[in-house]
């Protein structure tokens, strides 16, 4: 009996994102738990740089590159050539191959669609959402307009882009009154709760838009729930998808904002959520019908507020690329739900594959029945 070759996964880590050093965290996760018997791991770095970097010690120089360890500068070529990729310094050089890439990372040039757009040339599986879904599931302001137009509920919001405001600040600080305090204010693209505040005031309005125009040049502000429940539940698969268990968030601080997902590690998750059947099941079907109307594949985790005084549910936003340490509340809900780490692991890489070929059975050229240009 001839022994089947084992997959080689391209766990693609790092990138141009404020949120780099999370994507780290989670690609360690991804490539320890990914089962060795089934796959061949090619870990693949971007530096802050954007420069793509392969070697086995790739990810510890990303960690802290000052040090020595080893590394290679490698290219991916954006056209389809069976997943090779070459040396940076001269592209006749085959350095390897990978038959799936998993975009292991977070935010921007990440988890926004241009990753996968870029993986849409190669033609190689990868793993999560495609372009659309992504860049409409990243950016706050289009992803809360199409949920509101599907009848989805959303807190009250407004917008603006920085050119606007500085042309006259005062047209959008007016235009934020019509929601009541506190409030949130949010740059359209990012993640991880990177240069979002939760003001009272309008001193403090004011401030917190001049923060989130540094990470975005498109902003939203918008309305808070008083003392609200934070649900995530995540969900796995691409045209049939299935929601875990609930998880409650219990943020240490104010709101859960990336020190209080990341560093202080004081907040406490609560799984299964404590909530009715009833809610429960809502919020379930909501995560479905978001999954469904962004046009997501392979995974998301979907966040919801719930108030504790109406019990009114709120679609909070989606994560097409959620952490995925051990302990991350994607993971951890679906290990609650009796699908254990690995076993994720093995249903995503075979929901890229499935996805992949689902879009092969595509027509992607015409004949005219006659011809019409030279």
């Amino acid at each position: 009996m001839v022994k089947k070759n084992k997959l080689r996964i391209g766990v693609l880590f790092g990138g141009r994102s404020a949120e780099h050093e999370v994507s780290l965290v989670s690609a360690a996760s991804v490539i320890k738990h990914l089962d060795k018997k089934k796959y061949q791991v090619v870990p693949i770095g971007l530096s802050k740089e954007g420069i793509w970097l392969g070697g086995s010690t790739v990810l510890k120089f990303l960690k802290n590159p000052q040090t020595s360890f080893f590394k290679k500068e490698i290219v991916l070529l954006p056209e389809p050539n069976g997943g090779r990729f070459y040396k940076r310094t001269d592209i006749k050089k085959i350095q390897g191959t990978v038959d799936v890439i998993w975009p292991v990372l977070h935010g921007t040039f990440g988890e926004d669609g241009i990753i996968q757009g870029f993986l849409e040339l190669t033609d190689l599986p990868y793993v999560g959402a495609g372009v659309l879904g992504s860049a409409v599931a990243m950016d706050k302001i289009i992803q809360k307009l199409i949920c509101q137009q599907a009848g989805l509920p959303v807190l009250p919001f407004v917008y603006t882009n920085k050119f606007d405001y500085k042309k006259s600040s005062a047209v959008f600080i007016k235009n934020c009154q019509v929601l009541k305090y506190p409030m949130f204010v949010k740059p359209a693209n990012l993640g991880s709760s990177v240069g979002i505040s939760k003001v009272n005031n309008l001193l403090q309005l004011k401030i917190a838009i001049n923060l989130a125009f540094k990470y975005d040049r498109r902003i939203l502000v918008e309305q808070a729930v008083k003392q609200p429940l934070e649900i995530e539940c995540s969900v796995l698969g691409n045209n049939e998808p299935q929601v875990s268990v609930l998880g409650q968030v219990i943020p240490s601080n104010e709101f859960y904002d990336y020190d209080a997902k990341y560093v202080d590690g004081k907040s406490n998750l609560i799984i299964p959520a404590p909530l009715s059947k009833t809610v429960s099941r809502k919020i379930k079907n909501l995560a479905v019908a978001c999954f469904k109307v962004l046009d997501l594949k392979g995974l998301a985790r979907i966040d919801f507020l719930v108030s504790q005084k109406s019990r009114k549910i709120y679609l909070n936003e989606p994560n097409t690329m959620p952490g995925f340490t051990s302990i991350s509340m994607y993971p951890k809900l679906w290990g609650h739900s009796g699908l254990g780490y690995s076993e994720l692991l093995d249903r995503l890489i075979s929901l890229a594959l499935a996805n992949y070929q689902d879009k092969k059975q595509l027509q992607t050229s015409y004949k005219p029945t006659k011809q019409w240009y030279q």
